[in-house]
């Protein structure tokens, strides 16, 4: 498949780089997870490092292969994928890395001057990220260089990590509580927090931290955040699909699909999101949130049925047509 195929060298080099970088850095963090028995809220200080390399390696090596698809405006792709690794990920990162190291909070952290300066540092390089990947979202839209599913899966995911990369905004407001504080004049150590409904440091899940005993926004952060990865993906299967079953040889038919498995993907962010706000841990839906995710499976199950169905009877006659004339 010619987008599987596609020359490295053709890739953006820096993020390429970044995205190496990162999977030293999470090897690293691993190592500190087994040396370095200090803990920061209840989770191992280097789990955190470990995460966000995991995840900005997956966002760079995305960047990197998207800008490799593109004929149209590569230089400023070129350049504004230059800008994502030192104005974004690289300050980010570092920050979290020096916290981590430090073994104090780096998110949401004011208790001195030197912690309230990284967190301004980290909360600059989030918005600028986000602008900049709005700005290459707008510049790869224009290409022309991939088929029609995935000239929409690009978009569409990029789309959808937007809003997803937004949900950090909202843990970066203060508590209902924390507002209170400030209202009173008091002086903060922390403003802001990822749980809703009880504080940060509660019981978590392995690996992704999650609380397990109130809401917590990142899950929405995560989730939305990798469509960029998700999307991309479901194009290169049903292409790969396509060979095999006829019905999605239209490529009408797998544009489609990309577009209902993007309002599915979408539809479960702001499920995860609406779920957290209310306080609600992920592993523990009341019957209000079952009820919105059976009708989300519900809709995404009957938009591909339809799909499927239209596309059923296109497939039929190339067949019919091609059994005649013999």
């Amino acid at each position: 498949m010619e987008i599987l195929r596609q020359r490295r060298e053709h890739w953006h080099g820096p993020l390429t780089a970044c995205a190496a970088a990162m999977a030293v850095l999470a090897a690293v963090s691993v190592i500190g997870l087994v040396v370095d028995d200090r803990t920061l809220l209840g989770q191992a200080v280097w789990l955190k490092p470990f995460k966000f390399a995991v995840s900005f390696g997956l966002y760079a090596i995305t960047l990197a292969w998207m800008i490799g698809l593109a004929g149209r405006f590569r230089r400023a792709l070129w350049w504004l994928g230059t800008v994502v690794v030192g104005g974004f990920v690289v300050p980010e990162i570092s920050a979290i890395v020096f916290q981590a190291a430090r073994g104090v909070r780096s998110h949401y952290n004011v208790a001195t001057p030197l912690d309230e300066t990284v967190f301004i540092v980290m909360g600059g390089a989030a918005y600028l990220g986000w602008a900049l990947t709005f700005a290459l979202g707008v510049l790869l839209v224009a290409q022309r260089r991939v088929d029609r599913p995935m000239a929409w899966a690009i978009p569409l995911g990029l789309a959808v990590s937007l809003a997803g990369m937004s949900v950090g905004y909202l843990m970066t407001a203060p508590t209902p509580d924390q507002a209170q504080a400030l209202t009173d004049g008091m002086s903060l150590d922390v403003i802001g927090a990822h749980s809703v409904g009880a504080p940060d440091g509660g019981a978590a899940m392995p690996v992704t931290g999650w609380e397990t005993g109130a809401g917590d926004l990142r899950v929405a952060h995560f989730v939305g955040l990798h469509a960029l990865q998700v999307l991309p993906l479901v194009a290169i299967g049903l292409r790969l699909l396509s060979r095999r079953c006829t019905t999605l040889a239209g490529t009408a038919t797998r544009t489609a699909l990309v577009v209902v498995a993007a309002f599915g993907y979408a539809g479960l962010t702001g499920l995860v999101l609406w779920q957290a706000q209310r306080g609600q841990p992920l592993l523990q839906p009341d019957a209000l949130t079952l009820t919105a995710a059976a009708a989300l499976a519900g809709l995404v199950a009957a938009a591909t049925a339809l799909v499927l169905a239209v596309a059923r009877p296109s497939g039929r006659h190339v067949t019919a047509a091609a059994g005649s004339g013999r």
